[in-house]
């Protein structure tokens, strides 16, 4: 009879342990269902696979810092980031099949570019990430040239401007001759310095025009006599070889700043444009990593912008833009 007792002891208990196991079982199951539901809403489940972008030089520090923070939190997503420039940049976006998922710009797309984006089917979705201001960068050694009017700095590189040495300016400055730089046709920057900022008059022959910025960089921190333009992140981030030219726009020299960029009333707002990311909407609905790493860039653009050496964007801008991006299924 004991052993009678203690054999059914353990039936009872062989039936509590399975009981016990299927309720864990199940718990389970809802989890992942849970997840799955997450998964297919894009909010919290996690994402993998690849991202690739291209395009402007002077959106790259920007965007390549997005880049190292977001797979920082997402390591099983790998972001790429070229910098081929603005231009060269819609060239590879533009493509039926195989283009880069994003297209960073330092302009907005043209009339043409739009018109082969929609011949070839793809829907190319236009995002403010930040404000840039166009930075006239000088050699250390100039002390003379630190501050000019808007007319003064824009004539060194007009062709008609009459400007070929530092006395034609002001007859007090040295008599040597200038030695103007800047991007090449490729970027973005070029392209808002020849159409917005010289009207679309021609560049003075004796200008150098480069494809990597660094080159620029390292050509003015040698030559005393030179002056360069582009974004003011790389001013900011190579201050210890270079100066920068404070602009007198009618009111008195304004330094370029994260403080005096801006569009409207801001001071250095005659020199300032929006820069520009663009997706690739129809990749966007086929990679759920290229529409997650959308959102992300917006809702971290206005830190990343502060952190990279352009001014952030109001909120209502990062609003809208993520309103565009919720209505991506």
């Amino acid at each position: 009879m004991k052993n009678f007792k203690g054999l059914l002891l353990l039936v009872v208990m062989a039936a509590v342990v399975m009981f016990t196991a299927a309720c864990g079982s199940n718990n389970g199951n809802n989890t992942a269902n849970n997840g799955g539901d997450n998964a297919e809403g894009g909010d919290e489940a996690s994402v993998e696979g690849s991202v690739v972008i291209d395009g402007s030089g002077t959106v790259y520090p920007f965007m390549a810092q997005m880049a190292e923070n977001y797979m920082t939190e997402n390591e099983n997503v790998s972001v790429e980031v070229s910098r081929a420039g603005t231009s060269a940049g819609f060239k590879k976006f533009l493509v039926e099949e195989g283009g880069t998922d994003f297209n960073d710009a330092s302009r907005q797309i043209k009339d043409e570019e739009k018109a082969q984006a929609e011949e070839l089917g793809i829907d190319p979705m236009e995002f403010q990430v930040a404000l840039d201001g166009l930075t006239f960068v000088i050699n250390p050694e100039n002390d003379w040239a630190t501050e000019m009017t808007q007319e003064e700095v824009v004539n060194i590189f007009l062709a008609e401007g009459g400007v070929t040495k530092w006395s034609d300016i002001n007859p007090e400055w040295p008599d040597e001759e200038i030695k103007p730089m800047g991007p090449n046709e490729n970027h973005g920057t070029n392209e808002f310095m020849y159409e917005t900022i010289m009207e679309e008059k021609d560049f003075v022959d004796s200008i150098n025009l480069q494809q990597e910025y660094s080159t620029l960089v390292d050509l003015v921190s040698k030559d005393k006599n030179a002056i360069a333009f582009f974004g003011y992140g790389y001013y900011e981030n190579n201050k210890d070889k270079l100066g920068a030219v404070a602009v007198d726009f009618g009111n008195g020299p304004v330094e370029p700043s994260l403080e005096t960029i801006g569009l409207d009333d801001a001071p250095y707002a005659p020199f300032t444009r929006p820069v520009f990311t663009y997706l690739n909407v129809n990749l966007a609905k086929e990679k759920a990593q290229v529409l997650d790493y959308a959102k992300y860039i917006m809702n971290n653009a206005q830190d990343v912008a502060a952190e990279t050496g352009f001014a952030p964007l109001s909120d209502e801008t990062i609003e809208e833009n993520l309103s565009k991006l919720e209505e991506i299924k």
